[in-house]
């Protein structure tokens, strides 16, 4: 069996057909993120230290670490801040040493700058994935070097120079041309970590399709794991979890072994809140004065004002136990297990149905 290991100084993911699906978080990443952005800009690492505990704690095996951030106040002080190969070298091994200070979860060390992917590999311990390498020339022949020399694996993206083709047969060829360039340079299949680049479902009806029938030909023709953003598939729709939660286990299904997502429910904030008592109010309904925030939102199907697992990692986790990659059930019952109940809530019951005397 296939098995690409990640490594920190302490702790080992195995992403592999035989494993539990691996989560790589995806939430220390700037783009996108302006209070975060603004944050690293001033130096201010606290989030980035909040989303790599929160994601560790809603089940994130590797967490992804991606210094693309836009210092646009710097930039005007100082026009070597325009250029990301400037930016981020030095921000990626300062992220990285901040994560590593608070959790020995394995790294993936992603950034479009070669200069990055190079400061990220010095500063981890262990042996992280990087993220990442694809088709097109150059960038072949700037990455892999890097793997060979770090010894890592790689996330492989299945777009070469002409762009992301539509075409699911030329994304398995972009696939099968990185496998083999990888090999010129002694860099074993087990080491490559395929994103077929899955399309939103909402532009493409066949992008599900597509996907799974690229996870059985990676598995079964190039014996390669895989990866892919998984919310990408309900880009522009609505209730993404909805889908998400439907796409993740079907993909497990067909072969494929991680993905690069969330797993945290984000916490509900102080203007939801206000607007749901706002709601309740409106119709009449009296909250106890005494009801905290927290008991509020359960009772009202609001979520939690805490990070925690979002329903995706249930989907995942309920798919391992079906998969037999959760031997016995043991972490889908850790998963629902009330706090302290020591009993597992069953009453002392075992097995299924009652047989009738």
């Amino acid at each position: 069996m296939t098995r690409t290991i990640v490594e920190s100084a302490t702790k080992t993911s195995i992403i592999g057909f035989d494993q539990p699906f691996s989560v790589i978080g995806e939430r220390i990443n700037p783009t996108g993120r302006k209070i975060l952005n603004e944050e690293l800009e001033r130096d201010d690492f606290s989030r980035v230290e909040a989303d790599a505990l929160a994601q560790v704690a809603a089940g994130a095996t590797i967490l992804d670490i991606n210094s693309g951030a836009v210092f646009s106040n710097k930039m005007a002080e100082d026009p070597r801040y325009a250029d990301n190969n400037f930016v981020e070298p030095d921000l990626m091994r300062k992220l990285v040493e901040t994560v590593q200070a608070v959790t020995d979860c394995p790294l993936c060390i992603d950034s479009s700058v070669p200069g990055a992917l190079e400061a990220g590999l010095e500063a981890a311990n262990g042996r992280p994935l990087l993220n990442s390498v694809t088709g097109e020339e150059e960038r072949l022949e700037l990455v892999l070097p890097l793997v060979k020399k770090y010894n890592v694996p790689v996330v492989a993206i299945s777009n070469d120079d002409t762009g992301i083709s539509e075409d699911p047969e030329v994304r398995f060829a972009v696939a099968k041309k990185i496998v083999e360039r990888a090999a010129d340079f002694g860099i074993p299949a087990h080491d490559i970590v395929v994103d077929p680049l899955v399309m939103p479902i909402g532009a493409m009806g066949t992008a599900g399709l597509q996907v799974f029938e690229l996870n059985r030909r990676l598995r079964d023709e190039l014996g390669v794991n895989t990866t892919c953003g998984a919310s990408n598939i309900s880009f522009g729709l609505p209730n993404r979890h909805g889908i998400n939660n439907a796409f993740l286990p079907m993909a497990m299904a067909t072969g494929m072994t991680s993905a690069i997502m969330n797993p945290i429910a984000l916490p509900v904030g102080p203007k939801k809140l206000a607007e749901k008592k706002a709601e309740i109010e409106a119709k009449g309904i009296v909250v106890p004065a005494d009801m905290d925030d927290e008991t509020f939102c359960q009772v009202f199907g609001l979520g939690s004002t805490k990070p925690r697992a979002g329903k995706e990692m249930e989907a995942i986790r309920a798919a391992n136990f079906l998969t037999n990659n959760d031997e016995g059930g043991a972490n889908w019952i850790a998963f629902n297990k009330p706090a302290g109940d020591a009993a597992g809530g069953a009453g002392g019951r075992r097995g299924g149905r009652r047989r009738r005397g």
